[in-house]
């Protein structure tokens, strides 16, 4: 029977990540939040309630959440294994600056306005310290899964992130002895914290020595016998003692894992090993963000709601604050201490073994211990969306900054030039031969880190919407030899067609298509000439193939222009999508 209800348990979980995770997808709110959200859902706190009104509920029950809990946990090693894999020791030490100083700063800023948060609210001193040191702590696993999302992780603020995230698990072990140490009279806090601090070091500094000595003779040896299975086998035996020897000495065993991947990182199996370990990472990853979701209890959350919500605004407040106030003197710009604070202005999984650990001891209260645990989870969460609100608003502190200093202000002297909007890669390849040529042309971009890398290279840039005829009449639009649009996304795109045919009904607009039927909307809406990027490809793929097999230059430029000719012929003569509504079958 046992058997059983664990194989129903895991079905329950295939079915809700199957149809909770794709929808939380195509709302563009992350696998992470999927996950969470349907750890909820079929969590003792969430069906589970439902099961003595409808025993059908029981079927879509997980109640052995402690079962689960033992594997989710090996999705956070392979995470950091994984981080560890894509790093080296010498970036690491390029990100050591931002560990010790930010990171650092954030720690020590954010405990002690916990702490004072809540000695102001009539806590006892041993609360509020365990509330400032357990709170302090972000998840790592929300966090770098969230950033691999949306590709921030190897961005500054993905940078910085990872390396406080490294300083906070370091912190695992002196924040267990200083909790240990409140349950006893007359102990020192502050010896014991630098004696903390010292077992974290040299226990890392011995697990790198120890494997920078066996790992690359064992992988050379596995990787001479041929044995894939080998291989993978020792990479697991190698993540699991490097996470055992931390998690032995008190550190965190994600810690061992991330260091094991750092050590493997150097060997020249790196690349293989990533391939072979990532199901393993994504599926157990998946099942610990859904345990989490599970330890809420949604009964318990509305019997409480406005302390809850009250205690998860003010956590969200002193976190975004000092955090970014750590940032700051860090000396990280604006937009990336803002986005940075946002990303890890949620509690993380530490903050369950703080709280267990002070309520077994006696040093704080168990009700207070499993309140505190729920608003812990509730802010992982909502850690998903904490980052995504950090981005947009760094996003647009950069964009107001770029506009400041390098937006169009009306004084330039612009005619008989090309106007570009839009200078990702086609866009800065038209001005290289624009350039080439010695014909006069000025860009225009949203992306502020486009702005700045062209302008830096000598290009005539500014940062501006290229669809607003204003901006584009402080460039000259009246006097232009031509308009170019470059832009990725296929609506932006057209509405700059629409715009320039609407204000300058002369004008010549050569536009890059993402596909035929985008095309033929851009050629609707009054371009002059359109290279769909299928055709083009297609045909310097055809182009290639002939030459190749023997055909005379000349003849496959010949054959290549009929071809040419006769896809566009079709591409203008065939009813238009923006018209009737209907696609194409030859669109690519």
């Amino acid at each position: 029977m046992e058997q059983v209800a664990d194989g129903r348990q895991l079905l329950v979980f295939l079915v809700a990540a199957g149809i909770v995770v794709p929808l939380f997808q195509h709302l563009k709110l992350g696998v992470v939040m999927g996950f969470l959200i349907a750890g909820i859902i079929v969590g003792p706190g969430g069906f589970g309630h439902l099961v003595p009104l409808n025993s059908l509920f029981g079927y879509a029950t997980i109640t052995s959440v402690d079962q689960l809990q033992a594997f989710g946990d090996l999705g956070i090693l392979f995470l950091l294994f994984t981080i560890g894999l894509e790093l080296s020791f010498e970036r690491v030490g390029a990100i050591g600056r931002l560990m010790l100083g930010a990171g650092g700063l954030q720690v020590a800023l954010v405990t002690a306005a916990i702490y004072g948060a809540g000695a102001l609210a009539g806590f006892e001193f041993d609360d509020s310290l365990v509330f400032g040191m357990a709170f302090a702590l972000s998840s790592t696993a929300i966090v770098t899964q969230s950033l691999a999302e949306r590709r921030r992780l190897g961005t500054p603020t993905g940078r910085t992130a990872l390396g406080v995230l490294i300083l906070q698990d370091l912190m695992v072990v002196p924040i267990v002895i200083i909790v240990g140490i409140l349950a006893q009279e007359g102990a020192s806090v502050g010896l014991s914290l630098v004696k903390g601090i010292a077992l974290a070091v040299v226990v890392v500094v011995a697990v790198v020595l120890l494997g920078r000595t066996i790992v690359k003779p064992l992988m050379r040896f596995a990787g001479a016998t041929g044995n894939r299975t080998l291989l993978i086998s020792i990479t697991l035996l190698i993540i699991v003692v490097a996470a055992a020897i931390t998690a032995r000495a008190g550190l965190s065993a994600a810690l061992g894992a991330f260091l094991a991947g750092l050590l493997l990182s150097e060997t020249e199996y790196r690349h293989q090993i990533d391939v072979e370990v990532e199901p393993f990472k994504d599926l157990l990853l998946g099942l610990f963000f859904m345990t989490v979701g599970m330890t809420i209890d949604v009964v318990a959350v509305f019997g409480q709601l406005p302390l809850i919500l009250g205690a998860l605004a003010m956590l969200f407040a002193v976190k975004l604050a000092f955090g970014y106030v750590a940032f700051r003197i860090a000396r990280m710009p604006r937009p990336g201490a803002i986005e940075t604070a946002f990303v890890l202005g949620g509690a993380g999984e530490f903050a369950f073994v703080v709280f267990t650990l002070a309520a077994r001891d006696n040093v704080i209260a168990p009700d207070i211990a499993r309140l505190a645990t729920t608003i812990a989870a509730l802010s992982m969460v909502l850690s998903p969306l904490l980052g995504m609100v950090g981005e947009k608003l760094a996003a647009r502190l950069r964009a107001r900054d770029a506009l400041a200093s390098q937006g169009a202000t009306g004084q330039e002297n612009f005619s008989d030039h090309v106007i570009i909007g839009g200078f990702g890669r086609f866009g800065a390849t038209v001005a290289t031969l624009l350039a080439a040529e010695g014909i006069p042309h000025v860009a225009l971009d949203l992306n502020s880190e486009h702005v700045r890398r062209a302008a830096k290279e000598g290009h005539a840039i500014f940062f501006g919407d290229a669809t607003r005829p204003e901006i584009l009449a402080r460039l000259g639009a009246d006097k232009a030899r031509a308009f170019v649009v470059t832009l990725d996304e296929a609506g932006v795109a057209e509405r700059m067609v629409q715009t320039i045919r609407e204000h300058w009904p002369n004008a010549i607009i050569h536009a890059r298509a993402r596909s035929v039927t985008h095309a033929r909307r851009l050629l609707d809406y009054g371009a002059t000439d359109v290279v769909p990027e299928a055709l083009e490809g297609s045909l310097q793929l055809a182009g290639n193939l002939l030459a190749d097999i023997g055909l005379p230059d000349e003849a496959v430029e010949q054959r290549l222009a009929v071809a040419r000719e006769v896809a566009r012929a079709r591409m203008r003569d065939q009813t238009s999508p923006v018209a009737d509504g209907q696609g194409t079958p030859i669109d690519g």
